[in-house]
């Protein structure tokens, strides 16, 4: 073998080498890492009692980093200063708890990571880590489980609060509204259930709570609650269930303002209903005015005419638990023109609306045709909802059908005499009655009253009956397509679905779900919704 073709084989050898050298450091060179990290030790050791220290420290075998920290750590009892918890946004072997706030006597506090902890490569979680300690001689190890439930959707909202008050010498039913609770867990992102640990003994008030600003006290305005009708004794091997719910707003009117010439603003929080808005100040005898409701926003307009040299107006706003008078400086403000626009109605159910930004105040239906597409002529009723400040034009519609409306110039006169000047035109569209579908329901063990809702998957009702008698209900014409069946089981017969009260102590109206099969053109589906008798 000559020395040439020697060195050709070495290094023909050496490129082998380092060729499976090179492999090795490939994505595919073996097995990807799904093991989470492991802690090596803790200082002080987790479950230490007689704690006593401001630090705490806990070593991993690999490099660590912390996502979604403020979402995932829950610390039990609450501290009203956080603890400085690190690395965040880094990579590190070990994490720091800098812990900032004095810490009770004989009390058992538990960090909660939740999915936070993950090694630095693959992502993989340290799933659900508890630092324990106590400050006293034994860590407390009663524990309180349970389950949530949405009392309108079939799924709960995600990252509930559920927490427990102790009932001592300072506890009352306002407490939530003030006070954190003397213990706490979350179901995170993706569980149903809760479990508080590490509680000591004692009567406590169970509640949870769809905590939107972060501040583990009840607001009425953002946050969803839920209770235990009880309070609960610990220890305890029961399991409880707990419904979150949206409290209706306490009826509460805010300062009203000038939004437009002769055009006068009332906001308010809570249920419209029972809202009146009287002048109380000397005007002219020829006054007159209208309230429309926003179509957006929780607000009734008080318009008013004529326009007066008055400096302001003095109104009192009441509600069957609000009173108060309010003082509306008059200032020079543009004059709204007004717009007209149209609510069509495409199926053979739904009425055709017209509505208008300034009151109505007549319709010369002499000024208005409708016709089919054979062009013939269609009769018509209208309605005005001066609420709303909406006509119905009401008509008798057929399937696989195109009308025209013609409103002419000067049919609509609004407030402040306004008319529409040009004609509008609207197209109305039905399609072939096997282009929809219908839906029978058989109701077993029902108990009536009830409001039967058929929703979309994220729980947005697209058609609904109130059921006060036995029989087949029948919903017919549907667009096809995938709904899910929501029955309210209206207790007090009025037609809607009544939310809870945690200072009342009511619990929302009970709701049952059921799937249906698809709803296809041209088909009738029958459905059989069997209830539990409780």
């Amino acid at each position: 073998m000559n020395k040439t073709f020697s060195n050709v084989i070495l290094l023909a050898l050496i490129g082998l080498v380092l060729a499976n050298c090179a492999n090795r450091g490939t994505p595919d060179g073996g097995p990807k890492d799904e093991t989470p990290p492991q802690i090596v030790k803790s200082l002080p050791e987790n479950f230490t009692t007689n704690f006593n220290s401001n630090e705490i420290k806990i070593y991993f075998d690999e490099y660590i980093k912390i996502k979604d920290l403020q979402k995932q750590l829950i610390i039990s009892p609450p501290m009203e200063y956080q603890p400085e918890v690190t690395p965040l946004g880094g990579a590190s072997k070990f994490i720091t708890i800098k812990i900032k706030d004095t810490l009770k006597a004989n009390t058992t506090y538990a960090f909660n990571f939740g999915n936070s902890i993950t090694d630095n490569n693959e992502g993989n979680p340290y799933p659900y880590y508890r630092y324990v300690f106590s400050t006293g001689s034994y860590i407390d190890s009663l524990s309180v489980k349970g389950t949530i439930i949405d009392a309108l959707k079939k799924q709960p909202e995600t990252f509930v609060n559920v927490g427990l008050y102790e009932v001592d010498s300072t506890f009352n039913d306002s407490i939530v509204y003030r006070k954190v609770p003397t213990y706490i867990t979350n179901t995170l992102d993706s569980v149903t259930t809760f479990n508080i640990e590490n509680i000591k003994a004692g009567k406590y008030l169970l509640m949870a709570l769809k905590d939107n600003n972060g501040d583990n006290k009840f607001q009425q305005k953002t946050d969803q609650i839920g209770f235990y009708d009880n309070l609960i004794t610990v220890p305890t091997d029961s399991s409880y269930t707990i419904k979150l719910f949206k409290e209706t707003l306490d009826f509460k009117a805010t300062r009203p303002f000038i939004a437009a010439q002769q055009k006068i603003a009332f906001g308010y929080e809570g249920n419209v209903e029972g809202m009146d808005i009287n002048l109380i100040s000397d005007v002219p005898a020829d006054f007159e005015h209208r309230i429309t409701k926003e179509e957006k926003t929780d607000t009734l307009n008080y318009w008013y005419k004529p326009k007066t040299d008055i400096d302001s107006l003095i109104f009192v706003v009441t509600h069957p638990e609000f009173k108060k008078d309010y003082t509306v400086k008059i200032r020079p403000q543009d004059k709204d023109s007004l717009i007209i626009k149209s609510i069509p109605a495409g199926s053979i159910t739904e009425t055709f609306k017209i509505k208008g930004n300034i009151p109505f105040v007549s319709f010369d239906t002499s000024k208005v045709n409708l016709i089919d597409k054979d062009s013939a002529q269609v009769d018509f009723t209208t309605k005005l909802d001066s609420l709303n400040n909406t006509y119905s034009i009401d008509f008798k519609k057929t399937e696989d059908n195109n009308y025209k409306i013609q409103i002419f110039p000067d049919a609509l006169t609004d407030f402040f005499d306004n008319k529409n000047t040009d004609t509008l035109n609207y197209t109305v569209r039905t399609k072939k009655s096997s282009e929809f579908g219908d839906v029978r329901f058989n109701l077993v063990n029902a108990k009536l009253p009830l409001i039967i809702q058929l929703t979309t998957e994220k729980g947005d009702v697209k058609y609904e009956q109130h059921i006060t008698k036995e029989g087949y209900i029948d919903f017919e014409n549907l667009s096809t397509g995938t709904y899910l069946v929501r029955i309210i089981h209206d207790t007090n017969s009025n037609g809607i679905f009544d939310t809870g009260s945690y200072l009342d102590k009511i619990q929302p109206e009970r709701v049952s779900h059921f799937k249906i099969d698809e709803v296809r053109a041209g088909w009738g589906n029958i459905e059989t919704l069997i209830f539990n008798e409780d």
